[in-house]
């Protein structure tokens, strides 16, 4: 059993003034593996003010020392890619398809920001203007379960480059991740108070450091009820705000497209992480001529897609995160019958075989209609909705009629086509025939799934604010 009851306050290991405790789960086998004990109020408050106490000399250490200090940062997490892999199979059930990806990808965080750093200018000159960029103040990142090591790390690392402190409240659900990322970000040897880490509730610590006077700049990741009331919070001082919030994303099928390679890209972008994800597409658009060719490929490479837990190595598809998850993901599937939409595959319980863990069976509904609250409503689990459509202008029609706006994607064979599409989506970004992540390009949405961007240049940009210096 483990048993996490340590905070990161001021270059320490400290124990939270609170003594409640939340259980800590597997979720591949429902078993309980621990507890961790949360941060209170008071917490997040001596966070705020480490961060405080230390963002004077930080935010005036040159480039070239933020650039060693993200090389540092990048070395301490890549060493125990093993133990992060392990915990985060553990504790959240990722299949190894996923954390294949995700735990490089979070230590490359901070060298992709350091390239980024290495190449951006800090002062320019504008007419008679010198305009000086320079970090806004203390900042509070609060980051969610479905990817908790490379939410930490990202944020982590795009404030580290601009020269801000930070307050880290990440989801109490992984804090077996957090602890062993704390560990590896303090050996990285950071000046005392330019990181925090308070686990916590979110209507406690998350909260707190979203209506406190001196977080300057607040960067969230998670649902849109709750960034709502995240910037209701932070409009009280005026706070910064980046907003990663929820999606519902279009996954477009043209009529040119080559099925034998877009199946396959359909449903891992549909079922990505899971399903557990802002970014899946899981809204499947069809041209109405090709429905039937595509239901009967959508059926049998769905079959392809094995459920099971991280030690499978052939699993695609793992455990919702909690029970709470679980009867979410069920309650969207009974009311999508109910709706009067038809099962294509999957459908309420466990996948065959499997007597205990939170799976659920990947599901894929057909005689869907854009209305429905199963092709409107982020369901966060292996959940597909197929919507047909009878030309282009229809497809983007359908694409764009959502709340939401964060992640589209295209399927054909025209490159050109395909441009001219996406610059008639409403969202943040448009991945064509399932292209491999961009580090440096803009990510974060329109609409209902955001404010504000992150990653590469324009993230650095969300840290910083503009100073004009004018002479005569």
């Amino acid at each position: 059993m483990y048993d996490i009851d340590k905070i990161y306050i001021d270059g320490q290991f400290v124990t939270p003034r609170a003594t409640e405790t939340a259980d800590l789960h597997n979720p591949s086998t429902e078993e309980k593996i621990g507890t961790v004990r949360l941060g209170s109020v008071e917490d997040a408050r001596e966070a705020v003010a480490a961060a405080k106490r230390a963002f004077p000399t930080f935010s005036r250490t040159t480039k070239a020392e933020r650039i060693e200090i993200l090389k540092r940062l990048n070395a301490a997490v890549a060493s125990r890619v093993t133990d992060l892999t392990e915990a985060m199979a553990l504790e959240y059930g990722a299949p190894q398809t996923f954390t294949r990806f995700a735990i490089p990808h979070a230590a490359s965080s901070f060298l992709t920001i350091e390239n980024v750093l290495e190449n951006y200018d800090f002062e320019r000159q504008i007419g008679r203007a010198r305009v000086v960029m320079q970090p806004s103040g203390v900042a509070a990142a609060i980051t969610p379960w479905n990817s908790n090591i490379g939410f930490i790390t990202s944020k982590l690392a795009t404030a580290i480059a601009a020269g801000s402190t930070i307050v880290i409240k990440p989801s109490e659900m992984s804090a077996l991740q957090t602890q062993i990322l704390t560990e590896c970000l303090h050996e990285a040897g950071l000046p005392k108070g330019a990181f925090n880490i308070v686990n916590g509730l979110g209507n406690v610590v998350g909260a707190e450091l979203s209506r406190h006077p001196d977080v300057a700049k607040v960067t969230f990741t998670g649902s849109t009820a709750v960034g709502r009331e995240i910037m209701r919070n932070a409009a009280e001082t005026f706070k910064r705000v980046t907003l990663e919030l929820g999606g519902k994303g279009p996954n477009i099928i043209l009529d040119d497209a080559n099925l034998d390679a877009t199946i396959p890209a359909v449903l891992r972008m549909g079922l990505i992480n899971s399903g557990q994800a802002c970014i899946a597409g899981t809204r499947i658009l069809v041209p109405k001529h090709r429905i039937n060719e595509v239901l009967r490929r959508l059926k049998q490479e769905i079959e392809t897609f094995k459920v099971g837990a991280p030690d499978d190595p052939d699993a695609m598809i793992g455990p919702m995160v909690s029970q709470k998850q679980y009867d979410r993901v069920q309650s969207y599937i009974e009311l999508g019958t109910r709706e009067g939409a038809s099962l294509l595959t999957g459908g309420l319980g466990r996948p065959a075989g499997m007597d205990r863990g939170w799976f659920t069976k990947p599901t894929i509904f057909t005689d869907v209609d854009n209305q429905m609250r199963i092709a409107r409503e982020e369901i966060f689990g292996p959940v597909l909705s197929v919507i047909p459509y009878r030309d282009e202008d229809e497809a983007v029609s359908i694409a764009n009629d959502t709340q939401y706006g964060l992640q589209a994607y295209l399927h054909g064979t025209d490159s050109a086509r395909m441009q001219a599409l996406a610059d008639r989506l409403e969202c943040g970004r448009v991945v064509v025939n399932g292209a491999p992540h961009e580090p440096l390009a803009p990510f974060g949405g329109f609409k209902q799934s955001g404010i504000g961007r992150e990653y590469g240049v324009f993230g650095l940009e969300a840290f910083l604010e503009p100073k004009a210096v004018i002479a005569s």
